[in-house]
């Protein structure tokens, strides 16, 4: 096991926090084996797991199963036989197991956004006679943009209403139809009091729906706990399902029987294969199914669920926190002129942290010539991410001290680095 981290978050002695010190708590790391599991290109140090983590291994073995033998030879028999129709359920009785749901109140489906349409149009037909979608300004912008389109279906009055954070408590009321949040911020990682809002909700009698799109894999959540309603969150960051991977959804089960989802597709009714011209939702979670489920991608996101399980919840927390502390600890001696935007206590935020340059895309694009790779959020933000199946604090180290030398050598004003791609 490590030893005790506060010997590094403190930083009493800072020259103890030497290259020889961080290969051995590499050594101790009871997550060190993990790392083998991955596709790592050499030369690479990935920082970007939280917007799509890299392909475990196993994940290519099992789609060329799934490929050759369950899709070439089992053909349309293998809905049956390979158990293809109950893999959503099966593969979000997994997710369950990551925050903190029971089975049966998960199901892997579709995208987040069209995961969030849904749950936001049973919110708000569950709570007819209130007007309020209440979320905060820079949210992750599609969780806004689907509030938009869900309240434009609705033929009352309707107002998504923005508060600051620290304000969403006190901005809940008897007019709170659905309190929205993102519960790990997608630019900053300051993470929401879960408990808190959603029992103010619940005073009022809100509901709230909480996206978890850089919570699962990544720190604990725990939804039963907090007596949560529902909740969405994406496959391919944290859990490693690949680009586009399948999305779930969460719905408590004291809730299930009374929500209804607004896209009532076929694959929701209680009885799909008798093809019957007049909706009639399914019990339980499966009402929220809505289209027939991409069997490629849910499985492959199988494969990067099942490796997070095989690791406990709470050295995956840990770890992270170290990593992040490391890091930003690193570059508030060597590289002072990024400003972290990030909350500064480490239990404060999730697990990728920030910093504002005005120069902020050209030195990440240099970073990633240099093999540094993390990401751009605009408008001057360079993030990183921290995924501990494989990152090691070595990474962490030399990541910091290539991001000092890009930023202090001025490289990255070459014009190249200016030109902005299609995905930042």
């Amino acid at each position: 096991m490590h030893r005790k981290f506060d010997k590094i978050t403190t930083f009493e002695r800072r020259d103890a926090i030497t290259y020889p010190a961080i290969r051995r708590w590499d050594q101790e790391d009871p997550l060190r084996h993990r790392r083998e599991e991955f596709e790592l290109p050499g030369g690479i140090i990935y920082m970007d797991g939280n917007s799509l983590g890299p392909l475990p291994k196993a994940t290519r073995g099992r789609i060329e199963e799934v490929v050759a033998k369950e899709w070439g030879q089992g053909l349309i028999r293998s809905w049956n036989e390979h158990h293809w129709i109950d893999a959503p359920l099966r593969v979000g009785d997994k997710i369950a197991r990551l925050i903190g749901a029971r089975s049966g109140e998960v199901v892997v489906a579709d995208s987040t956004s069209v995961n969030l349409f849904k749950l936001l149009g049973a919110a708000l037909a569950a709570r007819p006679d209130r007007c309020v979608v209440l979320s905060e300004p820079g949210n992750f912008p599609t969780d806004l943009y689907m509030a938009e389109g869900a309240i434009g279906t609705r033929s009352c009055p309707l107002q998504l209403r923005l508060e600051p954070a620290e304000r969403i408590i006190d901005a809940i009321d008897a007019n709170t139809a659905v309190v929205m949040l993102t519960h790990v911020h997608y630019k900053t990682a300051a993470i929401h009091d879960m408990r808190a809002i959603t029992a103010k909700a619940h005073e009022h009698g809100a509901l709230v729906i909480w996206d978890l799109s850089h919570s699962v894999g990544a720190i604990e959540v725990d939804l039963n706990g907090c007596e949560a309603d529902m909740a969405v969150g994406c496959g391919y960051k944290y859990l490693n399902g690949g680009p586009g991977a399948p999305a779930f959804l969460f719905v408590s089960q004291r809730l299930q029987d009374q929500l209804t989802s607004p896209l009532k597709g076929w694959m929701g009714h209680n009885r799909p294969f008798e093809f019957i011209d007049n909706y009639e939702p399914a019990n339980g979670i499966r009402r929220f199914l809505c289209g027939t489920p991409s069997i490629l991608g849910v499985l492959s996101l199988e494969v990067g669920v099942d490796l997070m399980l095989r690791s406990r919840m709470q050295d995956i927390v840990q770890k992270s926190r170290w990593l992040s502390e490391l890091f930003v600890d690193l570059l508030a001696d060597i590289c002072p002129s990024l400003q972290l935007v990030s909350p500064a206590n480490v239990n404060d935020r999730g697990s990728h942290v920030s910093f504002s340059h005005p120069e902020g895309y050209a030195i990440m694009q240099a970073l990633i010539e240099r093999g540094v790779i993390g990401d751009f959020r605009a408008p001057d933000l360079l993030r990183f991410g921290f995924t501990p199946l494989y990152l090691r604090y070595q990474d962490v180290w030399d990541a910091a001290y290539t991001v000092a030398d890009v930023v202090h050598s001025g490289c990255w004003a070459d014009p190249r680095y200016a030109v902005r791609a299609a995905v930042t």
